[in-house]
């Protein structure tokens, strides 16, 4: 079984000021670096956003919908292409995730969604939804809903706690750049 990459690019980015998927990390855009990792892994990698890498993208509906719009548009083209696998939905705001922790939820032996949480957060953002996660993402849309959390209330998730994730990342590997102290903590200047 494969597993298909979702990029979400669509955020505001209201605190940061700035669009995150053209910051710079080690002199690489985050959406080239997080579409070159989901590439790593996946068999085919969507962004979902305004189109700010090379590779396929789609708009969520209505655009800064939320990341419940996010991934039904990324998963109606997933089903277009005819895959019908898992999905790793990673969002452009992670500047530390690698290789590593892609390949560790790509390939995790549960069956359904598969969320890492750290400190207490699930990390809805960077996880592996399922076939039947995907499948149920219309009727969350339906029901007014907008969150992730919705989602995953409504389907079999294997939350994966450090004792499993942290064979291969640290904590530090789920921070994401919301903020300019962020993006500093992070190494990433930003513009002007």
């Amino acid at each position: 079984m494969g597993c298909a990459g979702l990029l979400l690019t669509g955020g505001s980015s209201r605190r940061l000021g700035t669009d995150k998927a053209t910051l710079l990390v080690r002199g690489e855009r985050l959406v080239d670096r997080s579409s070159r990792l989901l590439g790593d892994v996946c068999d085919m990698v969507v962004e979902v956003g305004p189109g700010y890498g090379e590779g396929p993208s789609v708009s969520e509906t209505p655009p800064g919908g939320g990341p419940l719009a996010a991934l039904a548009a990324g998963a109606s083209v997933l089903a277009a292409r005819g895959y019908e696998c898992a999905a790793l939905v990673l969002a452009v705001d992670l500047p530390s995730i690698d290789a590593a922790v892609l390949a560790w939820l790509a390939n995790h032996p549960a069956p359904a969604t598969v969320v890492p949480v750290v400190d207490g957060m699930p990390q809805t953002l960077c996880a592996r939804y399922g076939r039947d996660a995907l499948g149920a993402v219309p009727a969350r849309l339906a029901a007014g809903e907008r969150s992730l959390r919705a989602l995953l209330a409504a389907v079999l998730v294997h939350e994966a706690h450090v004792d499993e994730w942290g064979r291969v990342a640290s904590a530090a590997a789920f921070a994401d750049v919301d903020t300019p102290a962020d993006a500093a903590r992070a190494g990433i200047e930003l513009p002007g």
